[in-house]
């Protein structure tokens, strides 16, 4: 027989040991549920001799969006799905829109600065070492563990760009996989074009495209909204010049506003000297006409003073609507480079030429002087400036200003050109190849529509002109790119066959501005990946 205070000790051992028993989680953390992680004691309801463990989960794939993220460590857990009782809490008041947005599209409440729990997104800011690029730091961090969602960043852009990932992996009642997204885009500007001059969109349709490019992740809208045949934004200072069919200024506000929310930089563009067949309509005594009296479709005589004071008029105006960063001055095809013999043409142009900048100015030094001129015009507003290839020439007396941007589209032009040559210069170069980023309506001369497959598996941003890249070492002074909508033949296509046409372009394009490197899905994976996203 065992004395009875030996029996009493070994039961006491016995039942030490069950209290000490707890469950190792296949995530070494707490299964992402609640129940407690190696190492520590189950609450004491929890507690026997036989626990049941939780569920295993594999390890995470990488999230699939558009575009895809660049890094993603995996982990094991149940990730992430909107739920009931699920909210959208901010670490920062100026994350306030982001927050809301991203509520009402998850159909999640919004908290504001509530503790975060499980179930919720939290949004916050946090400082960072990065390097910005023109000084942004777009990068953010997205993290799901435990049930619950964290997204910071060094600033309110990074953070806006983490809700786009989150809301397309749970898109189609998908779930946002565990573990941690560490995202930034490869090139600072990322941007979509479009030619509301020669054929009118209307506000709603523009609005669409905008929360369409602001899910993707694009950052600059271009609005090219003067030319030949319109002028397409309400005008105080010339309402002469404004088409019947156009923008008001309070239309304007409410697509800057909505730009604004999806961090989006509206770039307005006023092109010059030529393309001002708007203008001409109204001044008619503006028109370029040659020795033989033959007028010159588009362009100003820029011999003529007024025709400086009317751009500038405009330009100081549109100032005012348009505060983005950025501004396009335009400056292609005028018409009086383009003939064999310029100052033979337009005798009145090389003596204004050879009067402003000296005897051996030709009238390619005019139309540099002019570009100069619109330059300074706006730099009390403090806009980054570019202007399209064919409006910067090859030797001359004057060279355009060195703080404007190169915006290259053609190498068809005569006497192109070559990109490295601007390069070469220590310019920086925006991307609007036409080879693979212009979206011509009615195909004119030897246009096609671009196919996203083209731009997915050829096109990168080093590939400036045809199909050939500049060398790397010019990696950096290439800002970025812009898919380019041009609307020559109008009526070829209504605004809602543009939407459809444009729709894999803009993914294929934001996918090789986002990560240049070749993307890994094949293209007909990408395109059920984009039905998948939304």
């Amino acid at each position: 027989m065992i004395p009875r205070r030996l029996a009493l000790a070994a039961a006491a051992v016995a039942a030490g040991a069950a209290a000490l028993t707890v469950a190792v989680w296949p995530d070494g953390g707490d299964g992402g549920d609640g129940t407690p992680s190696a190492g520590t004691s189950a609450p004491a309801e929890s507690r026997s001799a036989s626990p049941t463990p939780s569920k295993s989960y594999a390890l995470s794939e990488t999230p699939a969006t558009i575009p895809a993220v660049r890094e993603h460590e995996a982990a094991r857990g149940p990730g992430w799905k909107p739920g009931d009782g699920g909210r959208v809490v901010v670490g920062d008041d100026e994350l306030a829109d982001e927050g809301k947005l991203l509520a009402g599209e998850l159909k999640l409440e919004y908290a504001g600065d509530a503790e975060p729990r499980k179930g919720d997104v939290e949004l916050a800011l946090t400082p960072s070492d990065a390097d910005a690029s023109e000084g942004r730091d777009e990068s953010y961090t997205l993290s799901v563990k435990a049930r619950r969602v964290k997204i910071s960043a060094p600033e309110e852009a990074g953070v806006f760009y983490g809700t786009r990932t989150l809301k397309q992996e749970v898109h189609g009642e998908r779930t946002a996989p565990e573990g941690v997204v560490r995202d930034r885009p490869a090139k600072p500007q990322r941007g979509f074009m479009m030619d509301i001059a020669r054929k009118h969109f209307d506000a709603k349709w523009i609005e669409d495209r905008i929360r369409e490019i602001g899910d993707l992740k694009y950052n600059q809208l271009g609005l090219h909204f003067s030319d030949d045949q319109s002028f397409r934004i309400e005008s105080d200072s010339h309402p002469e010049i404004v088409s019947r069919d156009h923008l008001s200024k309070a239309q304007v506000r409410r697509i800057l506003k909505l730009a604004a929310s999806r961090h989006i930089t509206v770039v307005p563009e006023i092109d010059s000297p030529g393309h001002l067949g708007a203008v001409i309509a109204a001044h008619p005594d503006l028109q370029l006409r040659d020795t033989r009296g033959v007028a010159s479709r588009g362009a100003v005589d820029i011999s003529k003073p007024k025709a400086a004071e009317i751009v500038d008029d405009l330009l100081e105006e549109y100032a005012d609507l348009f505060p983005g960063r950025y501004w396009h001055l335009g400056a292609d095809e005028y018409q009086a480079l383009t003939v064999s013999n310029p100052e033979a043409s337009y005798p009145q142009l090389a003596a204004a030429a050879r009067e402003k900048y000296g005897s051996g100015a030709r009238i390619q030094d005019l139309a540099t002087g002019w570009l100069n001129d619109r330059a300074e015009t706006m730099r009390p507003y403090e806009r980054g400036l570019r202007a399209w290839n064919d409006g910067f020439f090859r030797g001359g007396t004057e060279k355009a200003d060195d703080d404007i941007d190169v915006a290259y589209w053609t190498g068809k032009e005569i006497g192109a050109r070559e990109p490295t040559e601007y390069l070469k210069e220590g310019r920086d170069v925006l991307n609007y190849n036409d080879e693979y980023l212009y979206y011509v309506l009615g195909e004119p001369n030897t246009f096609r529509y671009p196919t996203g497959q083209r731009i997915y598996e050829q096109w990168t941003p080093r590939v400036i002109r045809g199909t050939k890249p500049v060398s790397a070492q010019y990696d950096d002074q290439i800002l970025g790119g812009s898919f380019a909508v041009w609307c020559d033949l109008a009526n070829a296509q209504t605004q809602e066959q543009v939407a459809r046409g444009i729709r894999m372009p803009l993914r294929a394009t934001i996918q090789r501005l986002w990560d240049s490197r070749t993307p890994s899905p094949s293209w007909g994976n990408f395109v059920k990946l984009a039905d998948q996203v939304g």
